[in-house]
């Protein structure tokens, strides 16, 4: 099929039996397909998730509190594997009605707080715990500014380029395109900005980083989708320096492996409980 032979019908439809990689969990409609209750730890806050970028950029805050010496942000980190479907059970639904990971709930509070969307528990685990977001003004604009640029901009990578570069079942070059212009663009404005200072929102590291680091860093080291030489990531040297300072932190190098289920087994965390399990 070229890339001109689609024609719309008037009304579309779901066709069920479609192809690619996501086809047998990507569905019109929301809501629960089965029961199935959410297992409970033993700390305050319960993270339901998959090692992906949305989901490491929690992963990472939560490691980076600990190692900051916030004895309150233990958490349990419970895997929820979207291919065979688990985010569409009763209990995760419940907790995120729009179904993606990762979501969090915070047993702290009674009754508990349920806080799903990955910015969303970003921005709530740094008031909560005053940290990773300034306090002033100015600065913590920036730093919201850059939060809600990943937010916006992320989709265009992932279900855009990614999914049309890595995941499609034909390959299309309009979109493939399209959204590799979109993904270089944005790593230039990126690239721009960190020319000038040493974290996204400044000099300070912040909850921006940590939400723009496991899609942008990742892609410019080479560990998303492959696509590091087709982007010619090369080019935006910033991002890289950026990139690979943040990679070298502690907490960070622990958050990526929560909740991980695939590649090095040696970097494989499917569950996270207590910090020994690192060990």
């Amino acid at each position: 099929m070229s890339d001109s032979a689609y024609v719309p019908p008037k009304v579309w439809t779901w066709q069920r039996d479609g192809e690619g990689q996501f086809a047998s969990i990507n569905r019109p409609v929301s809501g629960s397909t089965h029961e199935r209750p959410l297992p409970v730890g033993r700390h305050g806050l319960q993270l339901y998730s998959l090692g992906t970028p949305n989901g490491v950029k929690v992963t990472v805050l939560l490691e980076e509190l600990l190692e900051a010496g916030h004895a309150e942000a233990e958490y349990d980190a419970w895997c929820v594997n979207i291919l065979e479907g688990e985010q569409f059970g009763t209990g995760f639904v419940d907790v995120n009605p729009n179904s993606k990971i990762p979501a969090l709930v915070d047993r702290r509070e009674d009754p508990p707080v349920r806080v799903f969307e990955s910015g969303s528990i970003l921005l709530y685990l740094a008031e909560s715990f005053g940290a990773f977001l300034p306090r002033e003004p100015r600065a913590r604009t920036e730093t919201l500014n850059w939060l809600f640029w990943q937010m916006g901009s992320a989709p265009y990578l992932g279900g855009g380029f990614g999914h049309f570069y890595a995941y499609a079942p034909e390959k299309l070059a309009y979109p493939i395109d399209r959204f590799a212009m979109e993904a270089k663009r944005q790593l230039d404005v990126l690239d721009r900005a960190l020319a000038q200072r040493p974290f996204i929102a400044g000099e300070a590291y912040t909850i921006a980083d940590m939400a723009i680091w496991p899609w942008y860093g990742w892609l410019v080291l080479g560990e998303l989708y492959d696509a590091a030489e087709f982007l010619a990531v090369h080019e935006y040297p910033h991002v890289r320096r950026w990139a690979e300072a943040i990679a070298s932190r502690p907490a960070v190098q622990r958050g990526k492996r929560v909740n991980r289920t695939w590649g090095d087994e040696a970097l494989q965390l499917r569950e996270r409980h207590d910090a020994s399990d690192f060990d």
